[in-house]
């Protein structure tokens, strides 16, 4: 009679509490409905809340695990699922499969409810599948155990928080600092002792390292963040937003990372130019460090955007199609890129060279993307397009192995042929003397008899890299033939004009007097017998 009278009891316990709580799966809204409001804290019923996925295959342990598992993935990925938006017929049909069937979840397509023989609207297998793929996506490396342990520091609610969220906040703050502090200090060490290892300790460690760890440490608290407050089941509302700014907060410091370690890879690339005799390849690193900033740049917008589920594919054919509009609308700009990248392949000059190219003349102070600095004689600066460079004919003086250094050099008729001798002699001893002429290869000769001079032709090369040196060698040359011509008493002409008066009264006639025909045979015979 005790035993009838338990049972009765606890029927009408069941009873009472089946009135109390939503039942209904007559439609897609109504079944969701019956799962989530019986998964509340305040009137909870696991089994109730597991009818929609009960069906005659599963048990009603498995229902409960899935219903439970499908509100923790909510609550801890942060979705909200707005009822109004469910639809409410019973004989709802997908417009894809035509059938009746519901998807709960545009981001999740296989998540869906299915109508049953008897007219219920009931969770699929597939989604039974899912909800066990996403609960192990959501609650990795074991976090998924804190979901008993947690509610035991306490579950009175304060401001629509549990005691056990607060507690768990207050954990997470103070294990999140000392995770900056302390990774932050070991990063830094440990860059530290790899850049010194390869020589690199005087500019990348003391600028760049400390900025580099200190967004490293903030990405490896993000990370932590994101492993553990799913566990923490905060209310949906809070969840949402918590997880929209992990979220962005995780490719934002990503991308802030691999920005600043392009600093310290150009670095190391510029170590490497400096190792190479071209100056052009310390001209393209800064280059290239601002292509890949950009680069890190644009990838890291796209995953920011991608992560606030903004669709990006549109976005991306967008900009293809703008980008043709602005390709065809910039042709000067994209050839002069071209032109650059032309001028760094082929290096037809570098930073420092003196070169002419048609009315350029000057020598070359920076190569950029669009155009080339080149600071002429007169001090001023020339911007010009590369690809008026890539394409004229470039004449580089800085690629002159010597430098050529011609002059006529001018002595005055009365000078004996002897003194002429001596003298051209002395000034290849000059050449011959200098420590920065070409030995190989020069010429002087005595080789014109000019209107008020005899001119000795002057031709030289000098083996120096700068004009600067090329005008200090020519300095000392000139000085040397100043002190020879002294020396030797020779004299330089210079343009003059000398008036003879063949006659004059009183005065013996200055017209020569030349010798007869034999007599001048007699004496060109005797000369070339000296000879």
């Amino acid at each position: 009679m005790r035993i009838v009278l338990i049972v009765t009891l606890f029927f009408s316990l069941l009873t009472l509490n089946a009135q109390d709580n939503f039942v209904d799966l007559s439609t897609p809204r109504a079944s969701v409905k019956t799962f989530l409001e019986n998964l509340q804290p305040e009137n909870r019923n696991d089994s109730l809340a597991a009818l929609p996925f009960k069906t005659k295959e599963r048990s009603q342990n498995e229902a409960e695990n899935a219903a439970i598992k499908f509100k923790r993935v909510l609550d801890g990925r942060g979705i909200y699922i707005y009822l109004d938006e469910i639809s409410k017929s019973n004989t709802y049909v997908d417009s894809v499969s035509n059938k009746n069937k519901y998807v709960l979840l545009d981001d999740y397509p296989k998540i869906f409810l299915l109508k049953s023989d008897n007219d219920d609207w009931i969770f699929s297998d597939s989604s039974i599948d899912t909800i066990d793929e996403l609960y192990k996506e959501t609650f990795r490396f074991g976090t998924g155990q804190l979901l008993k342990l947690l509610p035991k520091l306490g579950t009175k609610k304060t401001l629509g928080l549990y005691t056990y969220q607060y507690i768990a906040i207050f954990i997470l703050a103070l294990i999140s600092t000392l995770v900056y502090k302390v990774f932050s200090f070991f990063t830094e060490r440990i860059f530290s002792r790899i850049v010194k290892r390869f020589g690199y300790s005087g500019d990348a460690s003391e600028k760049y390292l400390w900025q580099l760890a200190r967004p490293t440490s903030v990405f490896i608290i993000v990370l932590l963040l994101i492993l553990f407050i799913p566990a923490l089941q905060l209310p949906v509302t809070y969840s949402k937003y918590v997880n929209i700014i992990l979220r962005v907060m995780l490719p934002l410091f990503g991308t802030i990372i691999s920005y600043r370690l392009v600093n310290i890879f150009s670095i190391f690339l510029m170590r490497m130019a400096q190792t190479t005799e071209s100056t052009l390849d310390d001209q393209l690193v800064p280059l290239l460090r601002k292509t890949l900033k950009t680069f890190v740049i644009i990838i890291g917008t796209l995953l920011i955007l991608d992560n606030l589920d903004v669709p990006i594919l549109p976005l991306l054919t967008g900009l293809s199609i703008g980008g043709l509009a602005f390709a065809l609308a910039a042709q000067d700009t994209i050839k002069n890129f071209f032109g650059s990248v032309m001028i760094f392949i082929d290096k037809p000059f570098q930073v420092g060279d003196w070169i002419t190219s048609n009315d350029v003349d000057g020598t070359v102070e920076e190569v950029g993307f669009r155009s080339s600095r080149i600071r002429t004689f007169r001090n001023s600066v020339i911007y010009v397009p590369n690809s008026k460079l890539a394409d004229n004919t470039i004449d580089n003086h800085g690629l002159r192995k010597y430098r050529r250094f011609y002059s006529q050099i001018s002595i005055t008729y009365d000078t004996p042929p002897e003194m002429i001798e001596v003298f051209v002699k002395g000034l290849r001893d000059i050449v011959e003397a200098h420590p920065k002429t070409w030995k190989d290869n020069y010429h002087v000769y005595f080789n014109e008899m000019a209107s008020s001079s005899l001119n000795i032709m002057f031709y030289i090369f000098f083996s120096v890299p700068t004009w600067a040196e090329e005008l200090q060698c020519r300095h000392e040359i000139l000085m040397q033939i100043m002190k020879l011509g002294r020396e030797l008493g020779v004299n330089f002409a210079f343009p003059t004009q000398t008036l003879h008066i063949e006659n004059m009264p009183g005065q013996p006639s200055l017209s020569p007097a030349y010798p007869s025909g034999k007599e001048a045979e007699m004496k060109l015979q005797t000369f070339f017998k000296k000879q």
